[in-house]
């Protein structure tokens, strides 16, 4: 069907651009109006409705265009008469292009509708009105800035004295005649909207939106007017089986998040007006989050808001390691319980493979490994907690000033944020990043963030070195040297071989919220449970592999006969002293142990690399668990583990794996394998990810060649200087 004018009738092709001038009541919209049409314009009602609308006529460069004043309106949800029109004209009649006519000194508050419109995806522009009064008040604009950030036209105007008026004009023709409407702005919405949205959106794609006469919005925004329970268009949509699914995700989120998901989506809207303001306003006077605004004031000041920051992970950390410390121990505790008990079934000093397989390879490989499961679940929550909170936007906030002046933007820092979970989800999340430079620079450096899966190291390493005062500590430290590479090399990279300019955005601000007990919960498990079916598949799989390569191919029968006659030579002369007959005995069964796994297949391998990571501090056992981590950095623990489990002989007094690491190393090496598995090749599952994020196997190969050498580079100089002071 033909657009039509306010009053119904059908315009034609040839009629001229139509512009609609929106904005929030006492906005100045009728002043302008009134400025660029003069006496050309009458005034009806909207068909159907009582509400007054204008219209009316000017001339630019010969041409007419005729200009529709909407009523006032503080969004595009169709709950009042006004807001109906207003929508209606917007998404039905199709104007060439809307002014959104905004309160300069009222500009948080006003931004809302524009933030909708930018949503739609159709051609705007923003008229700062009032601008000499938000002058007064001591507001001052970076127009070009907020203009980018933004992605729309900004002109300054003064609508009582004409100002500006020409200069609106011109760049709404302007964007009205572009060959291609702009791109929809979008704003996430979070984890559990943004699911939700996806799945409505597919279900929207599916309908006859052509017929509906909603072909012109996105279907993103369809899906997300649905959730926000806007009743016309549910009304106008009518399928009933939408409706309902609309229905039941508006009642999941509810459910989880605490609050109604129209509520939610608003504070996300508000959050990306806050960050603009926070970026391109050198004040604010007023501010819908009140309380929000006063926390800010705290947490984002300029030298206050990095040790804040500093401060709630080091309390994290502590968390992590005083909560998570006596489910350790009796999760430890029931594993060697486990393999005791197994242990049993064959008599002492059996050789059995199946019973090495079953105590070595999978408890001693996986169970090393759950044993952590609360130090992760205590980190996921207290990063959920913060997450949910609002404060992880003001920490990428905070770090958006930073990333500045390496060419980067806080942007970056939300992968980087994301990496303390797992890098694979990380390396996607840098899809939100426009430029490619600052995308490629983001996912090489992203694995340098302490994955999960390298807590259950830390967790290893530190209570086998250092004092319970140091625990937390220790793993802030280890944290904060990983954020500190990663800055450092992303400003190497910016410097020489990504080179470029770095677009400015908006970084989202949302209210501050107490999260759900459910919200919170469920992400702490979610991620939890994904560490426990890592366990359960992938280091299984690999623990049985590596425990296979360090069985075969044994020891040549001669060799086996030579340490069985050395055990008969020590049964043949028993000694008075019978316990040191069995010291005997077991230096015996240790030797040959060693001497089995020096000539396995994974000995002779880390035998081989042994020299090259030996200025690190690391002997072959650690060299060949560092093998083994490039598949899944838990995997250290289990080969380390198996390497020390291996040997061990039957009936004496268990000791743990951090134990044993206790007694065969120093606190200098604890740290450098800390350094090592930190620094060196991230996981296959994160280069397969660069791969495909990047489209290159150059950068994938970069990626883990790069990171390998700097953690070569960085360990072997701090052990080599830590032993010339030590």
């Amino acid at each position: 069907m033909n657009p039509t004018t306010p009053t119904g009738k059908s315009r034609g092709a040839n009629d001229g651009l139509v512009l609609a001038l929106a904005g929030n009541p006492n906005a100045g919209k009728t002043t302008i109006f009134n400025a660029m049409t003069g006496a050309r314009q009458h005034v009806g009602n909207y068909p159907g409705v009582t509400v007054e609308i204008k219209e009316g006529s000017c001339r630019h460069d010969g041409s007419k265009i005729q200009i529709v004043d909407l009523p006032g309106t503080y969004s595009l949800t169709a709950y009042s008469a006004e807001e109906l029109v207003a929508w209606n004209f917007i998404i039905h009649e199709k104007p060439d292009a809307v002014i959104d006519i905004l309160d300069a000194s009222n500009i948080e508050r006003n931004l809302y509708l524009a933030v909708q419109i930018m949503e739609l995806g159709g051609p705007l522009v923003l008229a700062l009105n009032m601008a000499d009064v938000a002058k007064r008040r001591g507001l001052k604009f970076d127009l070009e800035l907020l203009q980018t950030l933004l992605g729309v036209p900004i002109v300054e105007t003064i609508g009582n004295k004409g100002a500006g008026k020409d200069a609106l004009l011109e760049a709404a023709v302007e964007m009205a005649n572009r060959p291609e409407p702009p791109k929809p702005h979008l704003i996430n919405y979070g984890l559990e909207i943004e699911a939700e949205l996806a799945k409505l959106q597919q279900r929207v794609e599916a309908l006859d939106l052509a017929a509906l006469g909603l072909d012109a919005p996105p279907t993103r925004w369809i899906a997300l007017k649905l959730i926000e329970g806007d009743t016309d268009l549910r009304d106008h949509i009518g399928d009933v089986a939408l409706i309902e699914a609309a229905d039941r995700a508006a009642q999941r989120l509810e459910s989880l998040l605490g609050d109604s998901p129209e509520a939610l989506i608003a504070d996300h809207r508000y959050g990306f007006i806050s960050g603009a303001c926070q970026e391109a306003a050198r004040s604010t006077i007023e501010s819908r989050h009140t309380m929000s605004d006063q926390i800010d004031l705290i947490v984002t000041h300029r030298v206050l808001g990095i040790p804040i920051f500093l401060g709630l992970m080091y309390l994290t950390f502590q968390l992590t390691f005083t909560l998570g410390g006596p489910p350790m121990d009796w999760i430890d505790a029931g594993f060697t319980w486990l393999g005791e008990t197994i242990s049993g079934f064959w008599g002492p000093g059996s050789d059995s493979l199946l019973r090495s397989l079953l105590v070595d390879g999978i408890i001693g490989g996986v169970g090393g490994v759950i044993v952590f499961l609360p130090n992760i679940l205590l980190l996921f929550l207290a990063i959920a907690f913060l997450e949910d909170s609002g404060y992880m936007a003001r920490a990428a906030f905070l770090m958006d000033r930073l990333m500045h002046k390496i060419g980067l933007h806080g942007k970056s820092f939300v992968p980087m944020l994301i990496g303390f979970g797992c890098s694979v989800p990380a390396i996607m999340a840098t899809r939100t990043l426009e430029n490619r430079r600052d995308r490629l620079v983001t996912m090489l450096v992203v694995p340098l963030m302490s994955c999960g899966a390298r807590l259950p190291i830390y967790a290893l390493i530190i209570p086998a070195f250092f004092p319970q005062a140091w625990h937390a500590p220790m793993l802030w430290v280890i944290y904060l040297i990983g954020i500190l590479l990663a800055i450092g090399c992303a400003k190497l990279l910016k410097k020489t071989i990504l080179r470029g300019e770095t677009p400015p955005f908006v970084m989202e601000l949302p209210p501050y919220r107490m999260p759900t007990f459910k919200s919170v919960s469920l992400h702490m498990w979610n991620r939890g449970g994904e560490y426990l079916k890592k366990a359960g598949t992938v280091i299984l799989g690999i623990s049985i592999l590596l425990w296979a390569m360090q069985q075969w191919p044994g020891l040549p029968e001669t060799q086996v006969q030579q340490f069985d006659e050395q055990r008969q030579v020590v049964e043949a002369n028993p000694t008075t002293d019978a316990d040191a007959q069995l010291e005997q005995l077991a230096e015996i069964d240790h030797e040959q142990a060693s001497v089995t796994l020096q000539s396995s297949l994974m000995g002779r391998v880390g035998r081989g690399i042994e020299p090259i990571l030996r200025p690190c501090g690391f002997d072959w056992k650690i060299s060949t668990s560092m093998i083994g981590a490039f598949a899944a950095k838990e995997v250290f623990v289990t080969q380390m583990g198996i390497v020390h489990s291996l040997g061990e002989e039957q009936g004496e007094e268990a000791t743990t794996l951090r134990e044993k690491i206790q007694a065969s190393y120093t606190p200098l090496q604890g740290f450098c394998i800390m350094l090592f598995c930190l620094i060196s090749a991230p996981c296959i599952s994160t280069i397969v990810m660069t791969r495909r994020e990047s489209n290159s196997w150059f950068w994938a190969m970069f990626q883990l060649v790069g990171l390998t050498v700097l953690a070569w580079l960085v360990t072997a100089g701090v052990y080599q200087v830590g032993m010339l002071v030590t």
